[in-house]
């Protein structure tokens, strides 16, 4: 017998109390659920204890109760039609006249009922949603008709014009614009579409006119796309990749200032260019994946390398450090290029132990600069003095009677003596 599925919370304490209440196991393993008109047996859970047969027929019931508290919540923050939740109800009546289970049978259908108003109430809400959306429909016919007017008088007025391209442009623009906006009434619909086509239509038929007297240079159109071709099938061979790429951009860039043939000229010459190309272009992706797979086994090889380079730190030996180092990076620029996409992110772990290492060979070098030391030096035996002459004072005007200055050159000297001890620790640092 398969355990109903557990619910996070409890939805029948929630809507009538603690359900195992309403249940009992007797010696045989009956369960029995108590109802206003008396107990009923439930069922039984063979092979297991009393407590755990009844808490299988009780999360029975919290599943029902669940169910019933989910349905109210959907009604109520609109997650479920009206309709819907009607059709809910009647399936939760059914199941709680019908399911053996333990709980309190009748709190529970006292909360389907419950869930009756909200149905009511989320029909209402719908009609007024409903009476809303018709009032926004009429408003935007009305929008789409000044809107519709507007696009007819544009085309109108754009039907006379020479601006082969942009005109022709425009007008898409404006029929893209018309299928966007909302349907109106029929006949007025029909008449501003058209008056639509009739601007349309002109224009089209003026700028086909034009360019049927364009034949005549078609034919030198034909010619230099012939050469442009010839170039181009030379070209499908050749294994320099990138300058062969290049003059393929350049002819390119030549077809499209050459203008266009005829409609069945232009798919031929076009076709045989671009056979070309494509031959030139499926050999070089060719190579490009053949080196690819070889990039794959570099970046191998230097995630190697990037790990015995972060292998290096913490420094406990500079000199080795700087020397096995130095054989990395020898071993790096061997291994040869990687994938784009791991590049970066390789060559910073490398620059990372690169610029540590730097950093240390720097602090090194500083250290053992005489300089450097010598000043260190000087600054300690200075501190000294100064010590050494604030306390000769102190003492001298503790001979005087003047205590105030014999206090403020002992406090002079022991200020120092912090001074001290900090450059005390720098000139250790020097070797």
């Amino acid at each position: 017998m398969n355990n109903p599925t557990p619910i996070p919370q409890s939805a029948a304490a929630a809507l009538v109390g603690d359900p195992a209440s309403f249940g009992r196991v007797d010696d045989s393993g009956v369960v029995y659920v108590r109802t206003k008109d008396g107990e009923r047996a439930v069922g039984s859970y063979p092979g297991k204890s009393n407590e755990e047969a009844l808490a299988y027929f009780v999360r029975k019931f919290e599943v029902l109760a669940s169910e019933v508290a989910l349905t109210a919540d959907r009604l109520r923050n609109g997650a479920m039609l009206a309709e819907d939740g009607e059709e809910a109800i009647k399936k939760l009546r059914q199941q709680v006249e019908t399911i053996n289970a333990v709980g309190n049978l009748e709190a529970l259908k006292i909360a389907v009922e419950n869930i009756s108003p909200l149905a009511q109430a989320r029909r209402e809400a719908e009609a007024v949603r409903k009476a809303a959306a018709a009032a926004a429909k009429a408003e935007a016919k009305i929008v789409a008709a000044a809107e519709k007017e507007k696009i007819v008088v544009e085309a109108e007025s754009l039907a006379d014009s020479d601006s082969w391209k942009s005109t022709g442009d425009r007008l898409k623009v404006l029929l893209d614009d018309w299928k966007k906006l909302a349907r109106i009434d029929k006949p007025a619909d029909e008449a501003l579409w058209k008056r639509f086509s009739a601007a349309r239509n002109h224009f089209d038929r003026r700028r086909r006119t034009h360019f049927a007297t364009l034949d005549k240079e078609r034919t030198t159109i034909v010619e230099k796309k012939e050469s442009l071709i010839q170039q181009a099938e030379k070209l499908a061979t050749s294994t320099e990749w990138v300058n062969t790429a290049r003059k393929f951009k350049s002819l390119m860039d030549e077809w499209k200032a050459t203008g266009r043939a005829s409609k069945v000229d232009e798919g031929k010459l076009w076709n045989r260019f671009k056979s070309a190309q494509d031959a030139f272009f499926a050999a070089k992706n060719a190579d490009l994946a053949k080196r690819e797979e070889s990039f794959v086994a570099n970046q191998a090889k230097k995630e190697d390398l990037a790990s015995q380079a972060e292998a290096l730190l913490p420094i406990t030996n500079l000199s080795s450090a700087k020397k096995a180092l130095r054989d990395i990076q020898d071993k790096w620029e061997k291994a040869g290029m990687v994938p784009r996409a791991a590049k970066e992110k390789l060559e910073n772990r490398l620059r990372a132990v690169e610029k540590v290492i730097r950093a240390a060979a720097e602090e090194e070098s500083r250290k053992s600069d005489p300089v450097a030391k010598k000043r260190a030096q000087e600054a300690v035996d200075k501190l000294n003095e100064a010590i050494s002459g604030y306390l000769k004072q102190a003492d001298k005007f503790d001979k005087a009677g003047n205590t105030s200055k014999a206090t403020e050159a002992r406090a002079a000297a022991e200020a120092r003596k912090l001074w001290l001890v900090e450059a005390e620790k720098t000139l250790a640092e020097f070797r």
